[in-house]
Order: structure tokens, then sequence, then C-alpha cells
């Protein structure tokens, strides 16, 4: 109408954020910027965070494992054995629930598609942060100490650590 005054609409908007610890800066950028992503959206698509996690797995397990087999089942019968117990037994769980969303996976007993629900897409999260502890964190905090004490054996005349 003419003359009428515009509506104004408010709107509460808040930025989108990481709930999570900062990767560490140990961790390789192709894979922080894999997690990262996994971690943005994770609120408003738990099937994407998960399809994201299981694409960070298998460059983990590709470019940084170095174990290359015909498909990422066959990289996790290799890789999970070479982890400690604790996070060897649960890195499958990111390939299967990264599997419900990529694939269209029904229910035997319902008959509708499995999705991804949010927990189990935070789960995927948990254990790349483990496998970043084990395979970047502490080899390099390790590094640096064996450097340190290899220096103060040096300057004692010692022989250093191997």
């Amino acid at each position: 109408m003419a003359g009428s005054p515009p509506t104004i609409k408010e709107y509460l908007v808040w930025p989108k954020g990481i709930m999570r610890d900062p990767v560490p800066a140990e961790v390789t950028a192709d894979l922080a910027d894999d997690y990262k992503e996994a971690c943005l959206v994770l609120a408003d698509s738990p099937k994407a965070s998960a399809a994201l996690s299981r694409r960070c797995l298998q460059h983990l397990i590709e470019n940084h494992a170095k174990i290359k087999k015909p498909n990422l089942e066959k990289e996790i019968e290799e890789f999970a054995p070479t982890l400690p117990s604790y996070i060897g037994e649960q890195v499958d769980a990111i390939r299967k629930i990264g599997n419900f969303a990529a694939h269209p996976i029904k229910s035997t007993n319902s008959g509708e598609i499995t999705d991804v629900e949010p927990g189990e897409a935070e789960w995927n999260l948990e254990v790349l942060e483990l496998l970043f502890d084990h395979m970047f964190v502490k080899p390099e905090l390790v590094k640096k100490k064996k450097a340190s004490l290899n220096q103060k054996l040096k300057d004692a005349g010692k022989p250093e650590m191997k």
C-alpha cells in the first residue's frame, strides 16, 4: 500500500562456531581443514559431518600412515592394529557411520533409511581427535623432549639417546 511504513522483521542470529578445542598445530592442513568443516556442519547436518569425518580418516590413513588398499575397510583392517587398542577399536566406527551418511542404507526392521544421529557424528570427531593426538601431537612432544635431553647429554660429554 502506498504510504504504509515498511515491515521490519528482527532476527537473532548467532555466528557459526566450533564448540570443540582447536586443532593442534601439529596436525597437517589437509586434515585440519576436513576436521574443522566436519565440526562446523555438525549442528546443521550430522550426516555431512560424518561424511567429512570419514573423508578425513581416509586421508589420514592414506597420506600419513601410507596405507593404500582397494577400499577404506581394507585400509582400516591394516591400520587399526597399529594403534593403541582404545583407539583402534573405534576407528571403524568412523567408516560405518560415514557410510550411513554417504549411502542410503535401510533398516531391516522398519525399512526406513538409517540416518546419522548427532551423537554418532560427534563420536567420529572424538575418534579423529584421539588419532591426531596419537599420530601428531605425542610424537612431536617426544621429539622435543628427546632433543632437549640430547643437548644436555652432549653438553655433559655423554652419548645421546637414539
